[in-house]
């Protein structure tokens, strides 16, 4: 489905998809663009600025090409915490073994590896599980202090050097943010990434820090893939710009039969609260190695379609798989069967955003309304913040949402939002120019026809944030008047 500059998707959720080694060369990531990515991740786990810098030139091209906002989500990678070496590369351990972790450096041998991260130590305390490579082998702290910790194996398996650790039970005392983290972050905002992706979420405090840094220069998404962050949720996702839902590391602290329930209730916050949200990792995993995904994974991405998500994202899929186009075509044809469904309107409308007693949110609120009753081509948001449009975004109205800004940059990060087309317009002083402009482009990129009828949303003073305070109907053709 290749589009031009005046098209827009036929669909409202929108598609995430992460570069990578299969997918990095310009004529690729057009084909991504073309097959249905409305949001390119660089994931800042793998490769050096350069290889970021070419990805994310290819993609401004494509926004120049095309003439539109493309939004590019940057994913910093977070601490990772990791066993020591060990002799010999591995150790076996049966079941009920016990093995010592400490901060001493030498190599593991004996019943004892090294861990060297005291920030482990300061937090675990006895009953606590510790988690190896992913779960493979599974720990439980029988006696610790500041510079080690007992442990027996709750399961036989094979610990191998530097493999990472997970400590589900605890609150760990670091920052969200290493010294990679920042050097990648200077960087990214440096070329004008959009999205900020925040790993190791455990508290509102690590969004209120890498906010302290980044000010206005781009907004932030918690990635919640830690248990303690649930135990804060409404918290996080109100210091947060957007949530994504990390399935892959809540699978690895929780048990999987959790996932799904913590799942709806991470959407469902973020539905109430307003804020975009994505839904992540092994959504389509086996066209990882094959063309088309299993029946399983088709109905997990229509889930989350059904429950209202901004977005779904494809991770290795994309990006090293050996199917990334055929993985985005097909992620955007499950979008469209299931949002063709009329249950998934109802499903979807069981949720709504929490409204608060001021002018912008009785404006959304009356468009929704408008929008079910009068039969409206489109809604028409004009913005300068981004405000406007993800409040009139997130009361899920049945007209498409062509969304105006003359920011450059507002423009891109609301490619992200459920149901909008994002465009740069230039500014406007006037109601007169609103609704030219409003008619003019809702005709252009295929919004109706002459004769239909926009529902156009807007604040006065024209270009101050926040002020959404106009609603106006007006039809495409029509000189204004």
């Amino acid at each position: 489905m290749k589009l031009d500059a005046i098209s827009h998707r036929s669909r409202n959720t929108k598609i995430v998809a992460t570069l990578g080694p299969a997918s990095s060369d310009p004529e690729t990531i057009r084909q991504l663009f073309d097959a249905g990515v409305d949001v390119f991740r660089l994931n800042f786990s793998h490769g050096a600025h350069a290889d970021h810098q070419a990805r994310y030139d290819a993609i401004r091209q494509i926004e120049a090409d095309v003439g539109r906002p493309v939004g590019i989500l940057m994913d910093l990678q977070g601490p990772k915490l990791r066993l020591g070496k060990i002799v010999g590369g591995k150790m076996a351990l049966e079941t009920g073994q016990e093995l010592r972790l400490d901060l001493n450096p030498d190599m593991g041998e004996n019943g004892r590896v090294p861990l060297l991260h005291p920030e482990i130590f300061a937090a675990v305390r006895p009953g606590d599980e510790l988690l190896i490579d992913d779960g493979k082998v599974r720990l439980r702290v029988l006696e610790c202090s500041k510079d080690h910790a007992k442990v027996i194996a709750l399961n036989a398996g094979v610990i191998s050097d530097r493999k990472g650790v997970n400590v589900p039970g605890a609150i760990l005392p670091l920052s969200a943010l290493t010294e990679k983290d920042r050097e990648d972050l200077e960087f990214g905002l440096s070329i004008g990434i959009d999205w900020i992706a925040l790993s190791f979420v455990q508290r509102p405090e690590d969004i209120h820090e890498l906010k302290n840094i980044v000010g206005n220069r781009a907004w932030v998404m918690a990635k919640l893939e830690k248990p303690s962050a649930i135990d804060s949720l409404d918290a996080i996702v109100a210091a947060a710009d957007g949530v994504m839902v990390a399935r892959g590391d809540l699978g690895v602290e929780l048990p999987p039969e959790e996932v799904p329930v913590l799942q709806k209730r991470i959407v469902r916050a973020c539905r109430e609260a307003g804020k975009p949200v994505i839904v992540a990792t092994q959504m389509l995993e086996s066209m990882i190695s094959t063309p088309v995904p299993t029946r399983a994974e088709v109905s997990d991405v229509a889930t989350a379609v059904y429950d209202g998500v901004d977005a779904v994202m494809l991770s290795a899929e994309s990006a090293s798989g050996a199917y990334p186009i055929e993985a985005v075509t097909m992620m955007d044809r499950i979008l469209q069967s299931t949002e063709r469904d009329p249950l998934q309107r109802i499903t979807m409308d069981a949720v709504h955003s929490r409204r608060h007693s001021d002018t912008r949110d009785a404006i959304s609120a009356a468009i929704r309304t408008v929008a079910e009753t009068l039969p409206v081509a489109a809604t028409v948001a004009f913005t300068s913040s981004g405000t406007t449009t993800l409040r009139v975004a997130h009361e899920r109205p049945r007209a498409p949402i062509l969304s105006m800004t003359p920011v450059p940059a507002a423009a891109r990060r609301l490619s992200l939002v459920w149901g909008v087309h994002s465009i740069q317009s230039s500014d406007v002083v006037s109601i007169e120019e609103i609704v030219m402009h409003a008619t003019r482009a809702a005709a252009k990129h295929g919004f109706g026809v002459p004769g239909q009828a926009l529902l156009i949303a807007a604040g006065t003073p024209f270009g101050v944030s926040g002020t959404t305070n106009m609603l106006r109907i007006a039809w495409i053709g029509d000189a204004p008047n």
